[in-house]
């Protein structure tokens, strides 16, 4: 009995914990909501007048970006901003033969007027952070804009985000991320549904009520006194703009998020890139929480609500490490509740989670419908994409409970980029891109066994006890079969 109830403890805090996320998200919602009705009446700098124009740098880091380093450059240098007011500083620690076009593109934009440099260093110290950190110490701009590769600002872009500034309370100017390829597959359409829920419901609740947000690493743009007062770009975790930016929030620096300021961007659109993306993040998140949640909780500046959505936000990855036990254990769950009748009232807790996926159901609901649309036809839409993007999120959860547990323990790993595939279009092909891991991993063999296991739970549903089955997880392990299915083949064919 022993193991059972062990079972159970975790199993139960795990779900305690997943819904307590739940609830913060629809704290989140009802933040959303409400800051839908406010008027923005920040002050602003009035671009026509001369006096207000201030200096801006362009930050382009680069490494290894063969595909799009063109599309990139034609670009950005169609930005509409006065020239004598602006350079770019393109800091390419590429290794590859990419270097070589980049410089002749550079050179042919240098002649038209433009004030544009190729930065590039003698090693990767430091990452992108240290490519950041070497390319400010020589920025002639007082405030330093910075757009991934696969990035692509619309031309009016620093016109739109550099006014609010004038405030010289903030530090920061982030921007919603598009995605010009949304549509190209059933993964880059749960990436961007993903990315949809962070940019409206999370980035704008806790903005709008003064909590703590984070600089996207891309698409936004920062005030150089901020980044120094902070402390300077640091290497020493995977995510190196949550870090800046909690240093720079515990600095009382404010930060200005525009949900209306679109910056289109590529989605990685195979999963082996996906992956990268996704380890980066959740390893980089769980590499933060150990490094900012004492100054967080120590800090007596910041109010209670904002220090518990902070943990929660900085906690965000470690989420998947909960879906993951939830999920494992849901199994020898089943079998404990038909086996143990004395036992069944502890599984009242399982209510946690149907009570958390409605919570994200209609949260998500909300920030679906501000980009589609509402109305039946696409309610219906949503109930499919929401399925899925629940199922894939699932099958994600070894890979990205992997990488939690790395960042909580401290384990070093290199910062991988995840390649790029200049890929608009159902008709643009990445098989023969240069980039791709073809290697692969144990996580997938253990992801195909998963799959195994949870089509092992629909078949227990059917077998268990003795009154002719218990169905009451069978929703549950569908989907855990359809998401680690996914994953894993996907894995396993589409390989270049």
């Amino acid at each position: 009995m022993v193991l059972e109830y062990i079972i159970i403890t975790i199993y139960s805090v795990a779900l305690i914990l997943i819904f307590m996320y739940a609830l913060a998200q629809l704290n989140l919602l009802f933040n959303y909501v409400s800051a839908q009705k406010k008027e923005d009446t920040c002050a602003r700098y009035d671009l026509e007048n001369p006096d207000e124009v201030p200096y801006v740098t362009i930050q382009l880091p680069v490494y290894n970006e063969l595909y799009v380093m063109e599309r990139l450059l034609d670009n950005i240098v169609k930005l509409k901003y006065p020239r004598e007011k602006l350079e770019i500083q393109v800091l390419d620690d590429s290794t590859d033969e990419s270097v070589q076009s980049t410089e002749q593109k550079i050179i042919q934009l240098q002649k038209t007027g433009i004030d544009i440099q190729h930065i590039r260093r003698t090693n990767r110290q430091g990452f992108k952070a240290g490519a950041l950190k070497e390319g400010l110490q020589i920025a002639k701009g007082d405030f330093i804009a910075i757009f991934d590769a696969d990035f692509l600002p619309q031309e009016d872009w620093l016109l739109q985000t550099v006014p609010y500034f004038k405030n010289p309370d903030v530090g920061v100017v982030q921007t919603r991320w598009g995605h010009i390829n949304r549509n190209y597959s059933t993964l880059t359409k749960v990436q961007a549904f993903a990315l949809d829920a962070h940019f409206t419901l999370e980035q704008v609740g806790r903005n709008s009520k003064g909590h703590f947000i984070n600089f996207n690493g891309t698409a936004g743009i920062w005030r150089k006194q901020c980044i120094i007062d902070a402390g300077n770009w640091e290497g020493d975790t995977l995510t190196e703009d949550l870090d800046l930016s909690y240093r720079a929030q515990l600095r009382k620096w404010k930060f200005k998020y525009l949900e209306d300021v679109k910056t289109p961007a590529e989605l990685p659109v195979i999963i082996s890139a996906a992956r990268s993306q996704q380890f980066r993040w959740n390893k980089g998140g769980a590499e933060n929480f150990q490094k900012m949640a004492k100054r967080v909780l120590s800090n007596q500046h910041i109010p209670l609500k904002t220090k518990i959505h902070s943990l929660l936000h900085l906690l965000n990855s470690s989420m998947f490490m909960m879906i993951f036990l939830v999920a494992i254990l849901s199994i020898p769950m089943l079998y404990i509740k038909n086996e143990y009748a004395h036992l069944k009232s502890y599984f009242y807790m399982m209510s946690f989670f149907v009570m958390s996926t409605i919570i994200f159901f209609i949260c998500y609901w909300f920030m679906f419908k501000k980009t589609y649309g509402g109305g039946f036809i696409n309610f219906i839409k949503y109930i499919g994409t929401f399925f899925t993007f629940f199922s894939i999120a699932m099958g994600f959860s070894l890979h990205n409970t992997i990488a939690v547990v790395e960042g909580h323990i401290g384990k070093k790993s290199e910062f991988v980029r995840t390649p790029k595939f200049n890929i608009k279009s159902l008709t643009d092909s990445w098989k023969n891109n240069k980039y791709i891991r073809k290697k692969l991993s144990l996580n997938v063999v253990i992801e195909g066994l998963l799959t195994i296991y949870f089509a092992f739970g629909m078949y227990s549903a059917f077998v268990v006890g003795d009154q002719g089955g218990d169905f009451g997880l069978f929703p549950f392990h569908l989907m855990l079969f359809i998401g680690f299915g996914y994953v894993f083949f996907k894995s396993i064919f589409s390989k270049a």
